[in-house]
């Protein structure tokens, strides 16, 4: 008859610290606090995470897992443009929900401590992507459109987190804005664009194995994306 797994010292030191961070801020999260709230002694959170750097980024990292994990419970549609909307609204729903964790998570720049969750997080994004370019509704390469969603999405709930009133139509308007930017309406396949067949091979050949040296799949992906931007 199995049982519960036990939760170990590491998992019971980052719950306390996510608890003193959703209930003070980033100010409430030292490391005796932490060290309290835990029951353990300070040598032991030192042990496992080295410094309160280290503690932070294993938080940072819990973070992203749950926001990573709400992420999947939401099944794909068969329209990926309207997959991107409903990713855009749940990603400033869980700043909004989580706003701590969220300032920590994206708030605070962190060069080359990228944590696999968040690694994850984006590959999902550039997923539906990919779809959007199969479907020729792409204007511009996977790689620029995933950059200006997660940059403009971002920088919104960042926003909205920092205001004394939440108007959640500024996330609508510009979360619009920027996918009619970047998408097209679906359109017959005689009519399809030069640029969106280019993007449609483009998101084809990253997807899908292939007889092409990976020099001249990167020469082609080279010229496809000058196609589109043509």
């Amino acid at each position: 008859m199995g049982g519960e797994r036990s939760v170990t010292t590491r998992e019971r030191i980052i719950q306390a610290a996510a608890e003193l961070l959703a209930d003070g801020g980033i100010d409430a999260v030292s490391t005796r606090a932490v060290a309290a709230a835990a029951g353990v002694q300070a040598p032991a959170l030192y042990r496992l995470f080295g410094d309160k750097q280290g503690l932070l980024d294993a938080v940072t990292a819990h973070g992203f897992e749950r926001y990573l994990a709400a992420k999947k419970t939401v099944a794909p549609s068969d329209d990926p443009v309207e997959d991107l909307r409903r990713g855009w609204d749940l990603h400033v729903e869980f700043g909004l929900t989580h706003p701590a964790f969220y300032v920590l998570m994206y708030g605070v720049p962190q060069p080359g401590r990228r944590p696999t969750a968040a690694d994850d997080a984006y590959r999902l994004l550039v997923g539906i992507l990919e779809r959007v370019a199969a479907q020729g509704r792409l204007k511009v390469p996977v790689e620029t459109a995933a950059s200006i969603v997660h940059a403009t999405n971002t920088g919104v709930t960042l926003s909205l987190i920092s205001a004394q009133e939440k108007d959640l139509g500024v996330s609508t308007r510009t979360r619009d804005m920027v996918l009619a930017s970047i998408t097209t309406d679906e359109l017959p396949p005689e009519d399809t664009t030069l640029s969106a067949h280019a993007l449609a091979l483009d998101s084809t050949l990253n997807g899908q194995s292939h007889p092409l040296t990976p020099a001249e799949a990167a020469l082609l992906r080279d010229w496809l994306h000058r196609l589109a931007t043509s």
